[in-house]
């Protein structure tokens, strides 16, 4: 289905945001180093020149510029250049393969597309040296008012596309800014989650840019270099990622003392409690925790460890339980071309995750998915707390438990495992009807562009078979 405009040159009139939230401080201030110094002046002239490029494959105001760029220099001088020029921004992770790349045009109808011509750096490379090419797609206007598309990474399920105005955008920047413990001014944020993405885009990018924060993805994804990005220069800096690099952290002998490393924050699943101790143990720093998504951006936080798995709720957020289930203050649905109750209705978005919210201090602990509640001969089981169980086992990577037709597990082993070991230490720990009735040993377990597990049952059966 394609999505047709629902007002004209809808983005256009916004476009001042960047300037005025963006390319605030002065133009001699470093904002990224890639390795070398990008500054705010050298910065803002690349952006202008690629608005003329973009203008000249026929980008205009209200129309969409998709992006389809690995985390590079150009992809954020494109995406703020499309910004700039009062246009739309359709990030798709260059991950994505022709197929589904395809089928997001097709709906969403850029006039612009930019892609990447010629990469270099190797595979491991976190920032890559990019020439962009830009083709001329549609002649349509954006389809609505959004300044950005993003496609949700799909972890359960097929992706849906989801749009952000640009002032939700600031209002997400702003709340940054008042949360205790985030990277401040003058320091810097050792980016590793890819700025296709929510934690990556605002956490990283438009933070750092907004709040004078010098942004150092590491030259590769390897515990090594991250550390060596944390020890090139004397200020403090914060590790921002997600659960997949605290483990690689954990992982990572230092070589020395790093007095530079502040903290650690990750966004996405909950850490698992036995990589989180081995991670803190090596560092002796916070281990920072984030709860959102990428329809509303961070929703809470716990910087501090304190209430560790609870979260207290971002400035400006309100959480509500229902049910059981977390539902967010958001002010207007955030699909595009849909409208689902389920999923946001009068002012709510309805997480489908499970949790409470305690009455007293308003701490919010998130339980899983809704649907990790399974009945099993008459008696409840949480799919979620069978999965911590699995992942705490020595000699286990990774998890996922999920019902297929019984409680099944599938799981990443660490080392030396095998299916009778595994499931004579659950017979220890879990009652019976709370056991795997089925137990898959997987070399990788499938994650999403992001880095997460999939817990879709048809990708995991995919994977097993």
């Amino acid at each position: 289905m394609t999505v047709h405009p629902v007002a004209e040159d809808p983005v256009a009139a916004e476009a001042d945001w960047v300037d005025d939230v963006l390319f605030t401080g002065r133009p001699t201030d470093v904002c990224l180093r890639l390795p070398e110094p990008v500054d705010k002046g050298t910065l803002r002239r690349l952006v202008g020149e690629a608005q003329a490029r973009l203008a000249e494959a026929g980008l205009r105001p209200g129309g969409a510029v998709a992006l389809r760029l690995p985390p590079s220099l150009a992809y954020v001088v494109n995406l703020l250049a499309t910004w700039r020029s009062g246009a739309q921004a359709v990030l798709l992770d260059h991950r994505l393969t022709d197929h589904e790349v395809d089928r997001a045009l097709r709906r969403l109808t850029p006039q612009v597309v930019v892609a990447p011509v010629r990469t270099g750096g190797g595979a491991l490379r976190i920032f890559v040296d990019v020439t962009e090419g830009i083709t001329a797609y549609s002649d349509r206007p954006a389809g609505s008012p959004h300044a950005v598309i993003q496609l949700s990474s799909g972890s359960t399920g097929p992706s849906k596309v989801i749009g952000r105005t640009a002032e939700d955008l600031v209002g997400e920047v702003h709340r940054y800014t008042r949360i205790d413990g985030v990277a401040l001014p003058g320091e810097r944020i050792i980016l590793l989650p890819s700025m296709v993405h929510v934690l990556g885009l605002v956490g990283g990018l438009l933070y750092g840019l907004h709040a004078g924060v010098e942004l150092v993805p590491p030259e590769r994804l390897t515990g090594d270099a991250i550390l060596a990005a944390v020890a090139a220069q004397d200020t403090p800096a914060t590790v921002l990622g997600v659960p997949f690099h605290i483990g690689l952290l954990a992982s990572t002998t230092p070589p020395g003392p790093l007095p530079q490393l502040k903290r650690m924050t990750t966004g996405g699943e909950l850490v698992p409690a036995a990589v989180a101790r081995a991670f803190t143990d090596r560092y002796g720093i916070t281990l920072g925790n984030m709860y959102g998504m990428t329809e509303v951006g961070v929703i809470g936080t716990d910087l501090y460890g304190a209430n560790r798995p609870a979260i207290a709720p971002a400035p400006g957020m309100r959480v509500r339980e229902s049910g059981g289930e977390l539902w967010v203050s958001c002010p207007a649905s955030p699909y595009v071309g849909l409208a689902d109750p389920t999923r946001w209705a009068d002012g709510w978005l309805h997480t489908r995750d499970a949790g409470t919210v305690d009455p007293e201090t308003g701490l919010v602990t998130v339980k899983g998915r809704l649907d990790s509640q399974v009945s099993v001969g008459g008696m409840k089981v949480d799919l979620t707390e069978v999965e911590a169980t699995v992942a705490e086992l020595p000699g286990v990577g990774a998890a996922v438990v999920v019902w297929d037709d019984g409680i099944t597990a599938y799981v990443q082993p660490d080392g030396p495992l095998s299916a009778a070991t595994l499931d004579k230490l659950l017979a220890e720990r879990l009652a019976g009807y709370k056991r795997p009735r089925t137990l898959h040993l997987l070399d990788q377990l499938p994650r999403t562009t992001t880095g997460k597990l999939v817990r879709s049952t048809a990708a995991l059966r995919d994977a097993a078979s």
